[in-house]
């Protein structure tokens, strides 16, 4: 079954998961005032039909959900995600197994060990696609750049071949497509298991520098990992490194070109680019929302929550409270705080989050030096953020000046 041949189908895949709307902040906000855990009786979510769902919108719930991972399992991933990433996919575990399978790749992923990838793959990877259409005056930056970049960078620290990385983000788009074609997210996950079924025999008998190997060579109590595990590991580094990132780039990037101003004075000032990045990832998150489901009895601002519901923490409605950062619906990377929960809190706080940020740090860097006085092209396609669920702009048609 081919997938994605090219990148033709990814505006209607993006329109069809993400969903078309623009500004879902005015009702979260309300939400937030009026009834801050919400309790809904009638769902078709994968989760015990007998039981309400919970959406949760202030701050500080938010954060004791994500915190309290005793009470909040996250094991309803599973549900969710488990037949296209796998009944062992680290997502869905609660503690000790979360820990003990975290702590096996936690090293490849540090703020020091990411670092050292900054040039020679990185930046290399990012002077590559801005090499594709540098000289053209003119480019869509979510389809030429921001859509390519975290799939090749996560295919070179996995060491696949530069020629299978097409069919790798083909397999990455179609994976999450299992939310609404199961036909199609089963396809690509099992395209995925048979191709890395390949790679890890040929790592565990010629081990190289690269992720792969580092898996193909670990130990858990013991015991290395099965190929399953293995599997399920990979197949999670798709969603989670690719899909994201990728989204909060392109917000980030749309933040700045339509606030002239702040992206003077990031290109003034190249020290302003972390808050610039924090400042992003708080105003649109990637992911509006995730799932936990209550595993006992318990409550929230004095709403009970029986075990076995759903709860959704609304990481977009926490991003956007008043009392924690002021005028919160404004983009502004001046912002004293920035306070966020985007990257999720406690056990299961986002293990990528440092090579998050080196990409997109990175990636506006790249963009800077290459593209001198780069601006959104008055001409171009409506550039704006939408998504119910998953957020980010689906087109970024920009100017710049090519040097006579």
């Amino acid at each position: 079954m081919q997938l994605y041949d090219d990148l033709e189908d990814f505006g209607s895949f993006d329109d069809t998961v993400a969903g078309d709307v623009r500004d879902p902040y005015p009702e979260l906000a309300r939400m937030r005032r009026d009834e801050p855990v919400q309790r809904l009786d009638l769902s078709d979510m994968p989760h015990d039909e007998n039981k309400p769902i919970f959406f949760v919108y202030r701050y500080d719930d938010v954060a004791r959900v994500l915190r309290d991972n005793e009470t909040f399992s996250s094991s309803i991933i599973l549900d969710f995600f488990g037949d296209a990433l796998g009944k062992d996919v680290m997502l869905g575990m609660d503690e000790p197994a979360h820990r003990r399978h975290r702590a096996l790749v936690a090293g490849a992923f540090t703020q020091r060990a990411v670092a050292r990838r900054e040039h020679d793959l990185v930046g290399r990877i990012a002077g590559e696609l801005v090499d594709q259409f540098a000289a053209d005056g003119r480019a869509d930056l979510v389809r030429q750049f921001t859509f390519p970049f975290p799939p090749k960078v996560t295919a070179s620290l996995l060491g696949l071949p530069p020629e299978d990385y097409p069919r790798f983000q083909r397999w990455s788009i179609a994976l999450l497509s299992i939310l609404t074609n199961r036909e199609r997210g089963l396809a690509a996950a099992g395209a995925l298991k048979r191709y890395f079924a390949q790679i890890l025999a040929a790592r565990r008998a010629a081990p190289r520098d690269d992720l792969i190997s580092d898996l193909a060579a670990a130990e858990l109590d013991g015991q290395r990992l099965t190929d399953d595990e293995i599997f399920s590991f990979l197949r999670l580094l798709l969603p989670a490194g690719v899909e994201t990132t990728y989204r909060s780039t392109g917000s980030m990037l749309f933040g700045l070109l339509s606030h002239p101003d702040q992206l003077d004075a990031v290109r003034a000032d190249r020290s302003l680019i972390p808050q610039a990045i924090e400042e992003a990832v708080r105003w649109e998150p990637p992911l509006l929302s995730i799932t936990r489901v209550a595993a006992r009895d318990t409550e929230l601002s004095g709403v009970p929550i029986p075990a076995g519901s759903a709860v959704m923490p609304m990481l977009g409605a926490a991003n956007r409270e008043a009392e924690r950062n002021p005028e919160p619906d404004r983009f502004d990377i001046r912002r004293q705080g920035r306070q966020h929960i985007s990257f999720g809190h406690g056990v299961h706080i986002c293990l990528g989050m440092h090579l998050a940020r080196l990409e997109m740090r990175v990636a506006l860097e790249t963009l800077l030096d290459r593209l001198p006085g780069l601006r959104l092209d008055p001409d171009g396609d409506d550039p704006h953020i939408h998504g119910q669920v998953f957020r980010s702009p689906t087109s970024l048609p920009v100017l710049f000046d090519v040097a006579a």
